[in-house]
Parts: C-alpha cells; sequence; structure tokens
C-alpha cells in the first residue's frame, strides 16, 4: 500500500516538437517498489532540447514531460521502498532494473528494461516525479549546506556531472594525462572538472568565448582553445605545444566529445594520437565522415558513453560536496511555469549556464 493518498501535481508536457509545453494535473501515485519525489529542481539538458527541436524520438508516446536531472524529498512510497521516507535524494537520469542478466555482469547502463525520466517513463519537469526506488542516491542536507549548495543546484549531478564523471572513469583518466575536452559548456564543462579532479592537464575546446573563459577562470582548463580560430592541423599542434609545455606525453591522450555536433565529433576525431582513448558523450541525428581507418592505424580506441550506473553517483556527488567540483558558477535557476522561455533562451543561447527549473 503506498504510504499516503495520491497527492495532487502538475506537469509540463510536450505535446509535438516544437509545440507549446502544456500544464497538466495527474495524481502521483507510487506502486510498489516506486516513490514520489517532490521536486526541487530540475535541469534543461541538451537531449531535452533534441526531443522537443530536433525531432529526437522519445520511448514513450507524447505527451510527455522532460527532463531527467531530478532532485527531491521523496514524500510518498509504495510498499518496499519505507526506507527512503523524507530524504533527499537525486534521480538518477538512467535506472537499470538491477535484475536481468546484463545488470548482473555490471553492464547497467545497456540494460533493456532501464527506465528514463523523460523518455521512458514522466520526467521531472513537474511538481512531482514516480520513479523506481531502486538506484536513488541520497543527498546528505548537512554536508550540501556546508558546501553552500541547494537541493535544486545537485539536480544536474543527475546527468551533466556523472555522465562524464563516468566517461573519465571508463577512459582511464589518471594523474598527469592529457584530457581534451571538446564542447566547455554544460556537460563538457563538467567533464573538464572531473577530468582536473583526476589529476589530468586539461585543454578544453569551443567556439563560445564566454564559455572558454568561464571555463578557465572556475573549470580547471589549463588551455582554452576557441574551434573557430584555428583549423584542424592549427589545433592539434596547439594541443600537443600544451602537452610538451607541461612535460605530458605526446600519446595516450584521452579526448572526449562532449559538444554534440557534428563540428565537434569531427574535431575529435581529428586529434586521435598514438593511443588515444576517445569518448563519445554528446549526442547529434547528424552523421560525419571520418576514415575509421585512423583508429588501426593509431592503435586507438573510441567509447560511447550512456548515462552512469547509479551505483557511481555517491562518489560524483562527493567531488561536488567536498568542493573538487564546482556546481554554482555554473548553474542558474528558473521558475518552472517559465519553462516555454527558458527553452527557448537556452536553445537560442540566451542563457549559457546551466538552467535548472524550480517548482
Amino acid at each position: 500500500m503506498p504510504s499516503t493518498p495520491p497527492i495532487a501535481a502538475h506537469r509540463w508536457l510536450m505535446m509535438a516538437a516544437g509545440a507549446p509545453l502544456e500544464r497538466a494535473d495527474f495524481s502521483a501515485e507510487p506502486a510498489a517498489g516506486e516513490v514520489v519525489v517532490k521536486v526541487a529542481g530540475c535541469g534543461v539538458c541538451h537531449t531535452d532540447l533534441g526531443y522537443y527541436y530536433d525531432g529526437v524520438r522519445t520511448n514513450q508516446p507524447l505527451p510527455l514531460a522532460l527532463g531527467h536531472e531530478v532532485s527531491g524529498h521523496v514524500v510518498a512510497w509504495g510498499a518496499g521502498a519505507a526506507e527512503w521516507a523524507g530524504r533527499a535524494v537525486i534521480v538518477p537520469a538512467v535506472l537499470p532494473c538491477g535484475e536481468c542478466d546484463l545488470c548482473r555482469r555490471g553492464l547497467s547502463t545497456i540494460c533493456r528494461a532501464q527506465k528514463m525520466p523523460g523518455n521512458d517513463i514522466q520526467g521531472g519537469f513537474a511538481s512531482h516525479i514516480v520513479v523506481p526506488s531502486r538506484g536513488l542516491c541520497p543527498v546528505d542536507e548537512q554536508r550540501l549546506a556546508a558546501a553552500g549548495l541547494t537541493l535544486p543546484q545537485v539536480s544536474i549531478v543527475a546527468d551533466a556531472l556523472t555522465t562524464p564523471y563516468q566517461a573519465v572513469k571508463r577512459a582511464g583518466v589518471v594523474p598527469g594525462a592529457l584530457a581534451v575536452v571538446i564542447g566547455a559548456g554544460g556537460v563538457g564543462g563538467y567533464c573538464v572538472q572531473v577530468a582536473h579532479a583526476f589529476g589530468a592537464e586539461v585543454v578544453a575546446v569551443d567556439v563560445d568565448p564566454r564559455k572558454l573563459e568561464a571555463i578557465a577562470r572556475d573549470g580547471g582548463a589549463g588551455l582554452t582553445l576557441n574551434a573557430r580560430d584555428l583549423d584542424a592541423k592549427a589545433l592539434k599542434k596547439a594541443v600537443a605545444d600544451f602537452a610538451k609545455g607541461r612535460g605530458l606525453r605526446s600519446t595516450e591522450w584521452k579526448i572526449f566529445e562532449c559538444s554534440g555536433t557534428a563540428a565537434g565529433q569531427t574535431t575529435a576525431f581529428n586529434l586521435l594520437v598514438h593511443g588515444a582513448t576517445l569518448s563519445v558523450v554528446g549526442f547529434t541525428m547528424d552523421k560525419v565522415e571520418v576514415r575509421l581507418s585512423n583508429l588501426m592505424a593509431f592503435d586507438a580506441r573510441a567509447i560511447g558513453n550512456w548515462g552512469c550506473p547509479p551505483e557511481a553517483y555517491p562518489a560524483a556527488l562527493d567531488l561536488v560536496l567536498d568542493g573538487k567540483v564546482k556546481l554554482a558558477p555554473f548553474v542558474e535557476t528558473h521558475p518552472l511555469a517559465d519553462i516555454n522561455h527558458v527553452f527557448h533562451a537556452v536553445h537560442a543561447r540566451e542563457i549559457t549556464r546551466r538552467a535548472i527549473l524550480v517548482p
């Protein structure tokens, strides 16, 4: 039995690509193994804009509430989920089932029964969200306050931080490595910070001087490069010169494509060196033309990155609470009721920090 009667709630629904998002009331009620989270904040991700502006198809048919970067408090719970009563949590952007063969073999990111808010189930642009309790990330509110952060601000840990955290771990970033991050805003900005926290020297590449300035000032980038100012050969030389100047290897670069653009993916591929690891973190519907034989010739590897296992979330959150990754300079909050304006402003690049919608 649920802990409480159904909760009167509302969500903002995507009715069709590009159509105004519409507010709709609903009753939030958890089934067995589920909880109702009263949303504190939900971040606006590039993926949300892909669904809304570019026609990327969601797994659940429309109408659907988008939003997969969610933090809040558990206010109702079904059978088997009472341990979460009243707790502050971050909802992982991808919730694997935890029971299938893939999950049992440590491959939860490709679980075929996974649930992604705002894609497989109703998302977090809402007053409340109903989600499986398995995999929730607890938030210590005393540590949060001591770090000078709010619960809405850490909502973006659910994707913007944990996805690059997983990518940095999988790429094998260690102290003394050279990391090159393509796309210095949003997910890419946090990739810069995480790689730096892991001990890498980091080069950030973008086309927006405002993002490059911010990541150099607050994000730990040792070098920033504007891809508009350099062709592929000059860009690679600039990275190589930086590596030489810092006493780093000219091989085994860790390259992270976070821009989610065809140009960014092409730039990332062109930076391959011997033993490089290319991690594709951003998503675009556009196609690129590359010579795959370069992977063979450089004995390099390319890795896709989909989300982050829920069990890795606490360690990623610790980076924030311990002050090794900064959130406050890179986020800003807006009322959820302004969602249509905020979507437009983020898409038009009028908002360059991560927008977080607060009910």
